[in-house]
């Protein structure tokens, strides 16, 4: 749908647009773009003498530099030695989510869950990556702005007024008074 100009009268102008993919809502998905899950993901290990077990994000990304997941779509969490076992269940406090990975911390244990000492399980996680190319990515979500501002130069367009005044003629000795033009611009 084509849009008018905008009109700028001396002061700034403001033209919103929203880029759009498709008419598409945002459940479909382009061939090729479902998201892959990983293998089991364990990069660090949990001791009395550290603070928990941080299988997140960035500390994988630390460890293996080459991976590379354009944005997790979902995650599952797990502990090692209870594969089967929901993290739930196990009485631990751990956060397992999309937007950081797993978190789980010493100090947020309590002594009689599954451990006889406060100390995090070793957990792993698996996530389903959405693959890295540019149809897979997600689209822009903030519209793009463009002001548009008057130049310093202004130019407008009068139109002249004219004003005559005639000479008077009175019966008298005295010199004739001459005719004045005057143009004032409005």
């Amino acid at each position: 749908m084509p849009r008018a100009a905008p009109v700028c009268e001396l002061v700034p102008c403001i033209v919103v647009s929203v880029l759009s993919v498709s008419n598409c809502p945002s459940s479909c998905h382009f061939p090729g773009c479902d998201c892959i899950w990983t293998d089991w993901i364990d990069v660090t290990y949990p001791n009395p003498g550290n603070n928990g077990d941080y299988e997140t994000f960035e500390n994988i990304s630390k460890k293996y530099p080459s991976w590379e997941c354009a944005r997790v779509e979902n995650i599952s969490c797990r502990a090692e030695k209870y594969p089967d076992t929901p993290i739930a269940d196990l009485g631990q406090k751990v956060e397992c989510s999309v937007d950081v990975g797993l978190i789980c911390n010493n100090k947020d244990q309590q002594i009689g869950s599954v451990t006889p000492m406060p100390v995090c399980l070793n957990y792993e996680i698996s996530v389903c990556c959405t693959p890295n190319k540019p149809e897979c990515l997600p689209t822009p979500s903030t519209p793009s702005t463009t002001t548009s501002t008057p130049s310093s130069t202004t130019s407008s367009v009068t139109t002249p007024t004219t004003t005559t005044t005639p000479i008077s003629t009175t019966s008298s000795t005295s010199t004739p008074t001459p005719t004045y033009t005057t143009t004032t611009p409005t």
